[in-house]
């Protein structure tokens, strides 16, 4: 222990050296804004396949493959090994100033009694969500990567799981470990011993539905019941352990799989305790558009992994299934479809897909796909290894071993020159996406904001150059040199005062990237969170131009209370505003629009309504008299709807679980819509009902004829 304790004294030291000359550079991540990634680069871990730093807490027996040949079986990558990738300098010599890590509480130690046999080495099969993984280390493991991480001016992001614990079996207590919930060490539940319905036991989905998906299980997995105040408040709980420990912020596994509404009331609670980024997985399949998935990422308090990119791009790079042009409508449409389309993440692969380089494949491919995920809109992530050109199809062969630590690939160059542009221009993290020049094997694209200015210019074909004319830019006269350096080719162009580009050849497989930092005296807002809040709690407002001195910030035109303020900083607690979507302005600035103001804390509430039949085409919506209902609106995209009415409770009943204000007296009623918008209001007086101030709540009720 003694030993231990001493190499971990000397990481600290190492990693404080680290930060000095990242500092140096421009490149060390703000460890102290935790609701703004958008300059940083996220590094996503699979924590058991990147670096064995510990052989001492390896499994042994079933549970373990010495040397990886069973990718169904822990490695041995740990916390210690992350540690060390960060103290040797190849994190932070790549520029990364973000780590996505697997899930880092105690999973199931059981092996499943299949062929495969598989483990939980990806870490989401969970038993206790408030112990560590001892696989992966202990807590005193945990916090050192944490200081470590901090020292070195990394963030650092779990991935938390709160729908479910571990395979199961209905009727079949002995299958691997029931899936079993503990409470740090004291038994819970498990799926054949649920006397307190902790578990929901309505069998596996089919995906049929979004009410299928949510209120049946995923696979075999024993799938959490939301609505039991148990579980409600034990995730809550949960969660709050680790922000206590220091994360910066959090993945949040399957939320396309639990009730919209609790989801939000969790992430109220998680920001009350304390405000950091959150993401969520929306799984979309290839050229899948999901109106629920852009009202997600608007309203639940948290942003989403951005598949409609991840798949775009692999389309057009990966797969030669589509071009640019359809690239960039992705582009053109998420700009609208997202209140905040800067915080939705991207990336080129990761664990739930196949790695974005093929065996045999031009690794050209891979450098084009980061160039441009790393100067696109959004917070970019970079799968572990994809900058070594690993490969692998499906899980578990995309889950493989770490192969190198070669900081000498092209693939960990340009994350390294691109991670580094990200710190210095504003334009990556808060800029709009204008397109420049096109076709189907030529993006020119342009991110603008506040004077600073990246163009970026890609040539997709593998044999032949175009010939790039006309080409406008909002880069000032000048000569501009690629900012990677001739990586992929790039060269030098020349802009004329009027902001034209003197006509250059793009060659093939050639990426290039020009840029001007400015500066704005008139005050400018990039970016605003956490984006839910309510009175009373801290918003962080980032731009630029705000003056040394400060001014007036303001919340649908109130002005807030100033707790702290620089020239690209505030920080604001807000004043009492009427809850509802408002505009935030820094001295008289542009809005920053979109942030939702709650009417309070939140708690979850299951509506029902008895006999409410319906005609083809009609569904029932819910509305009452708080923000949180839509404040008597009765429209289809307006009212809390449409209801369900299949797996719970069955047609004609209808229900759904949603997020309401605590403690307060809310008069509600339902409405019947069809696909036209017509509305058929309830009859009688309103419902009335006291939310309970924590915990959850059904209110069941007949219609009113």
């Amino acid at each position: 222990m003694v030993l231990r304790r001493a190499v971990r004294k000397l990481q600290l030291a190492i990693s404080a050296v680290a930060l000095a000359a990242a500092a140096t550079a421009g490149q060390a991540g703000d460890v102290n804004n935790d609701v703004n990634f958008t300059s940083d680069v996220i590094y996503q871990i699979m924590t058991d396949r990147f670096y064995d730093g510990d052989t001492a807490n390896n499994p042994s027996g079933s549970l373990y493959s010495l040397g990886c040949a069973d990718l169904k079986k822990y490695c041995g990558g740990d916390w210690a090994g992350i540690a060390q990738k960060i103290t040797d300098g190849y994190l932070t010599d790549m520029g990364v100033t973000a780590l996505w890590i697997s899930q880092p509480v105690e999973n199931v130690f059981a092996v499943a009694p299949t062929a495969a046999g598989d483990t939980s080495y990806h870490g989401f099969w969970a038993r206790d969500f408030k112990r560590t993984n001892p696989i992966f280390g202990s807590m005193a493991d945990f916090d050192n990567l944490i200081s470590v991480a901090h020292a070195a001016g990394i963030k650092v992001v779990i991935d938390f799981a709160p729908n479910h614990t571990s395979p199961s079996r209905e009727g079949d207590p002995l299958y691997m470990e029931d899936g079993v919930l503990n409470d740090d060490g004291t038994f819970v539940a498990s799926l054949n011993s649920d006397l307190s319905g902790a578990f929901y036991h309505n069998g596996g989905t089919n995906f049929s539905t979004y009410e299928d998906g949510i209120y049946r299980g995923l696979f075999d997995l024993a799938d959490f019941n939301h609505q039991n105040g148990t579980i409600d408040g034990y995730l809550k709980d949960a969660i709050n352990l680790w922000l206590d420990k220091g994360i910066d912020g959090i993945r949040v596994d399957a939320v396309k799989h639990m009730p919209f509404g609790w989801t939000k009331v969790w992430m109220n609670s998680t920001l009350e305790h304390r405000p950091v980024f959150a993401f969520g997985e929306w799984f979309l399949g290839d050229g899948e558009v999901d109106p629920l998935n852009h009202k997600y990422a608007n309203e639940s308090g948290m942003s989403l992994l951005d598949f409609r990119f991840g798949n775009a791009i692999r389309s057009a790079l990966k797969f030669g299934t589509s071009d640019w042009n359809d690239f960039h409508g992705v582009i053109a449409d998420t700009a609208s479809a997202y209140n905040e389309v800067i915080d939705q993440v991207t990336f080129i692969d990761n664990h739930d897909m196949s790695r974005f380089h093929s065996v045999g494949a031009d690794p050209r491919r891979t450098d084009m796909a980061l160039a441009v995920t790393l100067t696109s809109r959004g917070t970019p992530v970079v799968y572990y290894g994809t900058e070594q050109y690993m490969t692998g199809d499906n899980d578990p062969t995309n889950r493989g071993f770490m192969t190198s630590f070669d900081k000498t690939t092209r693939g960990y160059q340009i994350v390294q020159k691109l991670a580094g542009l990200r710190q210095v221009n504003k334009a990556l993290a808060y800029g709009d996406t204008e397109q420049r020049w096109i076709n189907g094997d030529i993006y020119v694209y342009e991110r603008e904001y506040a004077g600073s200015v990246v163009l970026v210019a890609i040539n997709r074909a593998l044999a032949g150059s175009t010939n790039i004319t006309g080409l406008f830019t909002s880069l000032p006269a000048g000569v501009y040199q690629d900012e990677l350096a001739g990586l992929l080719d790039g060269n030098a162009v020349t802009v004329n005062a009027n902001g034209s580009v003197d006509a250059f050849d793009l060659a093939a497989g050639e990426v290039a990237v020009w840029h001007k930092v400015g500066a704005s005296s008139a005050p400018v807002i990039g970016h605003v969170g956490p984006m839910m809040t309510r009175a009373g709690q801290t918003i962080t407002i980032n731009g630029e131009g705000f003056g040394a001195v400060p001014g007036s910030a303001q919340v649908g035109g109130v002005a807030g209370t100033v707790v702290s303020w620089s020239d690209d900083q505030v920080k604001l607690q807000l004043p009492s505003v009427t809850p509802g979507f408002h505009s935030v302005t820094v001295n008289g600035s542009a809005g920053y629009t979109g942030l939702e103001v709650l009417t309070n804390s939140q708690v979850s509430v299951r509506f029902v309504v008895n006999n409410a039949t319906t005609v083809v085409g009609q569904n029932v919506y819910l509305t009452g008299g708080v923000h949180e209902l839509s404040n008597w609106t009765a429209t289809n995209s307006g009212s809390i709807g449409p209801f369900f009415n299949q797996v719970v409770h069955q047609y004609p009943s209808w229900y759904q679980d949603v997020s309401v204000p605590a403690g307060q007296t809310i008069e509600f009623k339902f409405v019947k819509i069809d696909g036209l918008g017509n509305v058929v209001w309830e009859g009688g007086s309103n419902h009335i009902f006291t939310a309970p101030a924590s915990g959850t709540m059904e209110v069941n009720v007949n219609w009113q004829n």
